[in-house]
């Protein structure tokens, strides 16, 4: 069994402080949260830019400031969102992926997200897949629903996407497919052979979602971007904190952790000069 990846989601785009006090939203604080998260056991950071007033943006300035900050100071792999936020123009979603970072996030389709929609064409998509090929940036294919998995085959057929991919499985999305083992089963089954997959579970299924991965063999995306509590009413003081309760569960089931590095060779992460 490979290693365990633990992504931490940091902070996203929709959670607002009026939600949690924790939530860090200047540079600075994404970064600090971030290195503390690596520092707990996280390999992968996945990050979402803010304004001074929480709001999300694309801008790549922010983006550069934060990404900068994070490789002072961590050798973990920084991830960035071109989801963005629900609302979001392509062009403002796709703009960061010119920043050339190691990961970025590819949704492989349209989903009901809240009371939102979450807007993916196949244009877009392509768009955004061609993009990270160009600039080199390893694609982390996001599944909020089982048809974005072949969606993503389709991509490699037309040359966009190499395989082998790398998914993260989200469940519990409101309007997506729901945070269930079975759905997790059924998810991994239709993924093409030799993939790696993360899940992540949405609220309430961020914790057994978790686990079924670890026993599994997947890998695991905790953090406040997806789950703002540790337990029932109380809330989780940082992303770190649910690391460190991944790593705990990690190490009773006998998974060991992989490295920033060890992480970069098993998502497909190619060295740079």
């Amino acid at each position: 069994m490979q290693k365990l990846v633990i992504t931490a989601a940091v902070n996203g785009a929709e959670v607002m402080r009026e939600q949690t006090p924790y939530v860090p939203i200047t540079p600075e604080e994404i970064a600090s949260a971030a290195v503390e998260a690596a520092a707990a056991g996280a390999s992968i950071v996945h990050v979402h830019a803010r304004r001074p007033d929480g709001s999300p943006t694309q801008d790549k300035a922010v983006y550069r400031e934060i990404i900068e900050r994070i490789r002072e100071q961590s050798s973990v792999i920084v991830q960035v969102s071109t989801g963005g936020a629900v609302g979001m123009t392509a062009d403002e979603r796709g703009d960061v992926i010119s920043l050339a970072p190691e990961m970025a996030t590819l949704s492989t389709g349209t989903v009901n997200f809240g009371e939102g929609v979450f807007y993916n064409s196949p244009d877009l998509i392509a768009d955004f897949a061609a993009r990270m090929k160009k600039y080199g940036v390893r694609p982390e294919i996001e599944v909020f629903d089982i048809g974005m998995i072949a969606n993503a085959q389709n991509l490699v057929k037309k040359g966009l996407l190499s395989e082998p991919l790398h998914f993260d499985l989200v469940l519990g999305v409101p309007g997506a497919i729901p945070g269930e083992i079975a759905h997790l089963m059924h998810m991994i089954a239709t993924l093409p052979q030799g993939s790696t997959w993360t899940a992540a579970g949405v609220g309430r299924a961020q914790l057994p979602i978790t686990t079924a991965a670890i026993l599994l063999g997947g890998h695991v995306r905790v953090g406040l971007e997806d789950n703002i509590y540790y337990t029932k009413g109380r809330l989780a003081e940082s992303s770190a904190q649910l690391v460190a309760r991944v790593v705990r569960i990690a190490q009773e089931l006998g998974r060991e952790l992989a490295t920033p590095d060890e992480a970069r060779q098993i998502v497909g992460i190619s060295s740079r000069a």
